[in-house]
């Protein structure tokens, strides 16, 4: 299983993927954090994206990706990274760290972390 961040999942959703993250997200089931379905909201709110959750065809995609809530120890392992990036960003590095799952990510910060299993 793979932990995807909110840009790829939005990126795999409008088929703007790299090659190297079509081929990793192909082989491997997808989950996200939970945080991913309100950075979603809010960025469509702030009217930087056209993506509507309430979508049937979002709705349908979104059914198929395994959704990790958050929890106490990923609250307290994000305090515990050794990057600091967007609160968001942080819950959903910290989601893989918990849950041992590689992380496809584009972001840079998060990128950095040897502490956060990132797809390779």
């Amino acid at each position: 299983m793979l932990n995807v961040d909110t840009h790829v999942l939005l990126y795999a959703v409008t088929g703007a993927l790299r090659p190297r993250e079509a081929r990793l997200l192909g082989a491997d089931r997808w989950g996200i954090s939970a945080i991913v379905f309100w950075e979603i909201a809010k960025l469509a709110q702030l009217g930087r994206i056209a993506v509507d959750l309430d979508d049937p065809e979002v709705v349908r995609v979104l059914a198929r990706v395994h959704v990790w809530p958050l929890t106490r120890e990923i609250a307290c392992a994000s305090t515990h990274l050794d990057v600091r990036a967007d609160p968001a960003d942080e819950l959903i590095a910290a989601t893989s760290v918990v849950h041992k799952v590689p992380l496809v990510t584009r972001d840079r910060v998060l990128l950095k972390s040897k502490m956060v299993p990132i797809a390779r």
